[in-house]
Parts: structure tokens; sequence; C-alpha cells
């Protein structure tokens, strides 16, 4: 597991007292019950091809506030964004709830939540 800093740490816990999250569970089964949501890859781009989310879009954490609208217009659309272990996309969260979007909800523990559940990723040809 990756050693973050003491500063990095306490950034992310400051965002988590302001966002919501999802377990990966409740994720899959909004997935499998088709529910109206986007589901943001926020990892780097060298992360991507190693799989991902069903459903997924990416758009990393270095350009997903310069982009968000042209591609989520709606404010108001329900939207999980998720990276590896959870503390990206919490500072994301934060990120896209300060620019107005109010159903956003960050991946409790990450794509390695989501492997540890036991539900597939999806790879690219």
């Amino acid at each position: 597991m990756k050693q973050h800093s003491p500063q990095f740490l306490a950034l992310v816990a400051d965002a988590k007292k302001r966002i919501n999250e999802i377990t990966p569970q409740k994720l899959k089964n909004k997935i499998d019950q088709h529910e109206p949501l986007h589901v943001i890859d926020v990892r780097e781009d060298n992360e991507w091809p190693s799989g991902h989310i069903p459903t997924a879009i990416h758009m990393s954490k270095g350009i997903i506030e310069r982009d968000i609208e042209k591609t989520i217009p709606d404010p108001h659309t329900p939207i999980v964004v998720y990276c590896s272990g959870g503390f990206r996309c919490a500072l994301v969260a934060d990120s896209l709830q300060k620019m107005g979007y109010d159903q956003i909800y960050s991946l409790e523990t990450g794509l390695q939540g989501w492997l540890d559940a036991g539900y597939a990723l999806k790879k690219e040809k």
C-alpha cells in the first residue's frame, strides 16, 4: 500500500468532513439497477488501462474541474468519483461540490475496495 504524507492525509480528512461517500456494494447495486448516474475514474491516464469499473468514464484529477461542465453540464446529476484508494477522489468530490455539483459521491476505499468486494473490472481492448 502506498505511503501518503501526513499533510496529504490531513487534506483528505478535511475534505471527507464535507463530502458523501458510497460503499462499493451500494455503487454496484446502483449500476446493476441501471440507476441514472455517472461514474468517473479520476486516476491518472496511465492507470486507466489496468482496468476500471464498468460504465465508468475517465477524467483524471488533473483536468476534471476544467472539463466537468462540458461532459456533465447538469450540476444535479448523480456522480460517483473514484481513484485507486479513496483519497484523490475525496478531494475531487469536495472540489466538484464547491463548483455546485450537489449529488457527488466519493467511492469509499476506491477501486481497491471494489476489487476487495469481488467485483470485476473492464479493460479496454
